[in-house]
Order: C-alpha cells, then structure tokens, then sequence
C-alpha cells in the first residue's frame, strides 16, 4: 500500500531531523543572551534575560526527549527495513558511529545539568561554561550525522566496486562542508522561528499583563534570530548547490531541474 518502507524511512527521519534542529539551535543562541546577562551592570536588565533564556531552555527538555525516541525508531526501522545498507554504512563509517553515541550521551548529560543547575551554581561563569560545552556536543553531532548524509549524495574513499579504501576521505566527502554551514544557519532559522511560536502561544492563552509582555519580549527575540539566519540562509543554500554540480552535474540537474525540481519550485 502507500506505507512503504521508504515512506516510514521518510517521516521517521523528518521528524527526527525537524526536532533535532531545534535541540540544537535553541542552545545557541541561548548561550548568548546567558553571556549578556553576565555581562550586564543593570541587575534588572540582567534578570530578565536571564529569565528569557531560562524560558527558552525550558523547552529543549521535551524536544530532546522526543528527539531520542524518534531516532531510536528510525534507527530500528533502518536496521530492520534496510539491513544491507545499514550494514554497509556500518562498515564505512563504524568508528564514527561509536563516537556519535559518546557525543549523545555527553549533550544529554549536560542538556540536564545546564537545565537544572539553572540559578544553583556559586559561579554564573560555570554554568554559562556548561551551556558552551552542550553547544560543542551537540554541533559536534551534528557535523558527525551530516558527514553520513553527504555520503550518501558524493561518497569518496572508495574503490570502483564500493569497498571502503579511505574511512576518511569518506568521512571528509566532496559536500560535508556546505551541508554543515546551511545545516547550522537553517538550524538557527527554525530554532528561533519555533520558539517564536511557542511564545506567540503563550502570549495568547494568558491574560496576565506582565506575562503578556514577557512573552512578547519573547517572541521578539526569537523572530530576529529566525530573520537574523534567513538572510544568509539562500546563499549558504546557492554555495550548496554550486558544489552539487560541481561534483556532478547530473545530479544537480536531476534535483534542480529534473524529477525534483518541484521542491525548488515551492
């Protein structure tokens, strides 16, 4: 019927890949506003963005959790649905497999402290080192996952027949770098874009003036991260598609202009 393999493969991996971009993008830039707050010499300035990134943190708990039982998921499916290519990819990239579940464990580790050792800490500089170190966990993941992903369209490191020869000129592939700086801007785009519409709700469903406009303080900010990162966004999107073609043009004419090219039009 309609539910195909492919399709259960399809959704499983949006969803993981929609929910792990804002795990990964929320932390960014509330890092940031954290280190402003430091830095401000108005304590009242000071708390309310301390609040605003608190508020913001208070969201990567759910998301996180759901990001990890959608990729378990889409990991049995692939396993199961896909066993000769998963197994292939094993062998390709088996080390950085094992490396990807060392970094895992080490955003979720510190994910949850970041988030419960809010205000609990002597030194706000700690925590704020904390929030750095989830961010290097977690763009650290990113880059991993992407570098199997870009494989996929421009594999290099092996010979005519598919053996792998070269784990990391795999790895290295001809697109991991473009993916990794439209992934990381888009990533930001839509982290913010979604907690923009997480206080647009907020503001909606209360009635209390001060909450309505913390949450509209809210909403602003995130709005001018989302439009902050779209602007850059086409041509970290145009550089992409150069390197697409420029690896082969075939393909990019099959994306762009060919079976595809529906999905450029929208």
């Amino acid at each position: 019927g309609w539910l195909s393999p492919r399709i259960i493969i399809w959704i499983l991996a949006q969803l993981h890949l929609l929910f792990a971009a804002f795990v990964l993008a929320v932390p960014m830039f509330v890092v940031v506003i954290e280190f402003a707050s430091v830095l401000s010499k108005d304590p009242e300035g000071a708390k309310k963005l301390d609040g605003i990134a608190y508020e913001f943190t208070k969201l990567l708990t759910t998301a996180f959790s759901i990001t990890s039982i959608v990729g378990a998921v889409f990991t049995f499916c692939c396993i199961g649905l896909y066993p000769r290519l998963f197994t292939y990819m094993a062998e390709v990239f088996g080390p950085t497999m094992y490396l990807y579940s060392i970094l895992f464990f080490g955003e979720s580790f510190s994910l949850y402290v970041y988030y419960y050792g809010w205000g609990k800490f002597r030194s706000r500089w700690t925590h704020l080192g904390l929030g750095v170190m989830l961010n290097v966990f977690g763009i650290t993941l990113m880059l991993v996952a992407n570098a199997w992903t870009t494989f996929m369209m421009a594999p290099g490191g092996l010979d005519p027949s598919g053996a792998v020869v070269d784990r990391s000129a795999a790895f290295f592939n001809y697109l991991l770098h473009p993916i990794n700086i439209h992934r990381l801007i888009a990533n930001l785009c839509m982290g913010g874009s979604v907690a923009a519409a997480y206080a647009a709700y907020r503001w909606l469903t209360t009635d209390d003036p001060e909450q309505k406009a913390r949450y509209e303080w809210m909403g602003y900010i995130g709005n001018f991260i989302a439009i902050l990162a779209l602007l850059p966004l086409p041509f970290a999107g145009y550089y992409l598609g150069f390197e697409i073609y420029g690896y082969n043009q075939q393909l990019g004419i099959y994306m762009m202009g060919g079976v595809l090219s529906w999905l450029f039009v929208m």
